[in-house]
């Protein structure tokens, strides 16, 4: 089913290096399902034009074999863009007339150090936009030893139950 990829820290290097360019090979590959959108959320004020430009720009250097410009107009016309300082939860509400939780799932990829998890779903939770529905990908290593692991752990787990939250 279609669905709403929101990631967070879409400007940083793990979103520039290796999820801009999987996306445009899911795309390419004809896996994306129609009707999926790609939020792209960060703290950088960009205008859509520029944040594309961005995404254009990740592909063209991170991509091995040459660019399908009709693959790439496709994943780009899917991208959007939103400014959200991710540690003030009243930017979070900036969400809502972008990801519609309603007519699709929403899948929000964290691609920000562990540190940032629990503001993200805490601002999430607060703006709304937790339903049963959503889900969160998380990266490992969580944190940088067990008591930092634990705390980031809870504050993801006050939000989301362990069906929602995929780690890799």
């Amino acid at each position: 089913a279609p669905c709403d990829l929101v990631i967070f820290g879409v400007l940083g290097d793990l979103a520039r290096r290796k999820l801009i360019p999987s996306l445009y090979q899911l795309e390419k590959a004809g896996l994306i399902e129609a009707g999926t959108r790609i939020i792209g959320v960060a703290r950088h004020a960009l205008s859509d034009e520029e944040f594309l430009a961005r995404v254009s720009e990740s592909l063209e250097t991170f991509v091995k074999e040459g660019l399908d410009r009709q693959v790439t107009e496709r994943l780009l016309r899917r991208c959007g863009y939103v400014l959200i300082n991710l540690t003030r939860y009243q930017e979070y509400s900036r969400l809502e007339g972008v990801a519609d939780g309603e007519k699709r799932s929403t899948v929000n990829y964290l691609a920000v150090p562990p540190s940032l998890f629990g503001d993200i779903c805490l601002g999430l939770d607060g703006a709304g936009l937790v339903t049963p529905a959503t889900r969160v990908v998380i990266e490992k290593p969580i944190g940088h030893d067990l008591e930092s692991s634990r705390v980031i752990n809870d504050a993801v787990a006050s939000v989301f139950n362990e069906d929602q939250v995929y780690r890799i």
